[in-house]
């Protein structure tokens, strides 16, 4: 496993303060499911240097019939516009924050990862950390635009319902929504309830405290142990030839969520807790699920 994917306040303070050419490019990703005031919020006060990145327009490609969820993917055309857009470019490292316990910004560091962009880590805390004692920027920002190129392969695949399907049946699909959502017994955003037969709850917001941080990294691996995530990272070669017919690129842990969202911040839990680096995701999610009547669902 590699480093931590998270850096703290202090560090990215003090990377900030370095030369020019080695500060680390900082996207502000903040964003809220039905709040549409996140560039507001970034032109109120922002760390300085950052550039913000949109949810729904930068970071999913919405279709009006429905299809690939809420969020979906967007075209690896448009997130390469986004990202040099916001100043990425391929010889600085790049740091993602938020306001919303790291959500947005986990789904900007899986995707850099899945399109081969690996030296990128999250704010651990956010803005909500930075901001007490230290100093931020207001307005508008355009800055330089980067040269940031999607590589493949990539860390992560990108999941679909088929996909999520077969690691339901066959491996671990942990699904990142509040209990209750997943039991189907309190949905108020998606039209039907329920869950994916066969996938393990993990609340994503679990992983962090009452501040927005992250859990120690010992708690993340404790709290997936009990789930039998470390025996399912641990997959022998005869378990991977049996699944030869599916895919020469089937892992062992897929997450997925409502929107692909709280799916990426699961991922990057499993990271920081040691278990996996390349956690695949269903970024369609639930609410691409859903739009085939004939995919099955679980209550319960």
């Amino acid at each position: 496993m590699s480093a931590s994917p998270l850096i703290q306040v202090d560090e990215l303070q003090r990377l900030l303060a370095g030369p020019a050419a080695e500060r680390p490019v900082v996207l502000d990703v903040r964003f809220k499911l039905g709040d549409s005031t996140g560039r507001q919020e970034f032109e109120r006060a922002h760390i300085p240097g950052a550039s913000y990145v949109d949810m729904d327009t930068e970071l999913a490609t919405i279709r009006p019939d429905g299809a690939g969820g809420r969020h979906p993917m967007p075209t690896s055309e448009t997130f390469t516009a986004a990202m040099r857009s916001a100043g990425v470019t391929m010889s600085r490292q790049v740091v993602a924050y938020d306001d919303w316990a790291s959500l947005p910004a986990s789904r900007v560091w899986w995707m850099l990862r899945h399109l081969g962009f690996l030296d990128v880590h999250v704010l651990d805390g956010g803005i909500g950390a930075w901001t007490p004692g230290h100093p931020t920027e207001s307005g508008p920002r355009i800055p330089a635009v980067g040269d940031f190129s999607p590589w493949s392969p990539g860390i992560g695949r990108l999941l679909d319902a088929t996909d999520a399907a077969t690691y339901a049946a066959r491996h671990v699909l942990l699904d990142a929504r509040a209990a209750d959502r997943f039991r189907g017994e309190s949905e108020t955003i998606d039209a039907v309830a329920g869950h994916i037969p066969g996938a393990i709850n993990a609340p994503a917001l679990d992983n962090v405290d009452p501040n927005g941080r992250f859990l120690p990294a010992g708690l993340l691996a404790s709290r997936f142990r009990e789930l039998g995530i470390a025996a399912a990272a641990a997959t022998s070669p005869e378990a991977h030839a049996a699944d030869a017919d599916v895919t020469t690129k089937t892992r062992t842990v897929g997450t997925y969520c409502g929107s692909g969202v709280q799916a990426t911040h699961l991922a990057l839990a499993l990271s920081i807790a040691g278990i996996t680096d390349d956690a695949d995701v269903y970024i369609g999610s639930w609410s691409d699920w859903i739009t085939d009547p004939d995919r099955p669902i679980a209550i319960g």
